[in-house]
């Protein structure tokens, strides 16, 4: 039997080099598949959020196109003015019931610090100047 030939098998540094390149080959490709990826998930987001946005431009005209369908409505039995002004004095209530209803809300929520865990270090700090004290 002969004795392979150094050009017939590669060395172990050859083989740890090709190693080398193609596991950096591979993590460039896997990072160029994530980038690739997260490209297209942006876009598509960026698609659903103008979709969003349409659909909330179109719900107000929505909303507008109903309102008007109660003047007409009432319009029907009612002077046209009379019936606007019914619906404008409705929708000003359902404000003020909502601006209300929103400002307590918020004042519920403010100041924004966190009240509990303030008065909790201030407990922590007396505590540990009472242990300090004795």
């Amino acid at each position: 039997m002969s004795a392979p030939h150094d050009t017939d098998r590669e060395t172990l540094g050859a083989l740890v080099h090709d190693l080398s390149e193609q596991t950096s080959a591979l993590v460039r490709s896997e990072v160029e598949l994530a980038k690739a990826e997260l490209t297209a998930k942006g876009k598509a987001a960026g698609v659903g959020a103008g979709m969003f946005g349409a659909a909330g431009i179109l719900g107000l005209f929505g909303l507008g196109v109903l309102i008007a369908t109660a003047i007409l409505a009432l319009a029907l039995v009612l002077p046209a003015w009379g019936a606007a002004l019914i619906v404008a004095v409705v929708l000003f209530a359902a404000a003020g019931i909502a601006a209300v209803v929103g400002k307590g809300k918020v004042s519920q929520a403010t100041p924004p610090a966190p009240e509990r865990a303030v008065e909790g270090v201030k407990q922590d700090v007396e505590t540990i100047k009472g242990g300090h004290s004795r």
